[in-house]
């Protein structure tokens, strides 16, 4: 892929609350990846039920939906040489039990709470020109 590939990361409210943005960002920048946009904004009931569209109907979508809202988070744009692929083995498997340690979700992921695991990576170069779009419009 190009130098001009791109991906929407968004650091969730459990990682902004633990103060994790630093070190979140800097395993990126330490990858030669650069930050072309980035902003910190509450997420309305509205996006999350957009951006987690295929969870709306799960019982348990109240409980993602009041975490996702229940404070700011940090998106970024990412960008870089197959930065898709390469953000998505830093953040690890969604699982936060089952991911590596040395991601970001093996290192800080809450394993008590599935949907507390720090972060969200789009997770193909389609979702990610979706999913910038929905969030720096």
């Amino acid at each position: 892929m190009s130098a001009n590939e791109q991906t929407l990361v968004m650091i969730k409210p459990d990682g902004v609350k633990r103060h994790l943005i630093g070190q979140i960002i800097q395993r990126f920048e330490n990858k030669g990846l650069i930050i072309k946009e980035m902003k910190t904004t509450t997420l309305s009931n509205e996006l999350v039920a957009e951006h987690y569209a295929h969870l709306v109907q799960k019982d348990f979508f109240h409980e993602v939906s009041d975490f996702m809202t229940s404070g700011p988070s940090v998106l970024m744009i990412l960008e870089g040489d197959n930065v898709v692929e390469m953000v998505r083995t830093l953040i690890g498997v969604t699982n936060v039990v089952k991911a590596a340690p040395g991601t970001i979700r093996g290192d800080f992921g809450n394993a008590a709470v599935y949907h507390e695991n720090v972060i969200h990576a789009s997770d193909s170069i389609e979702a990610a020109q979706t999913e910038i779009k929905r969030f720096f419009s």
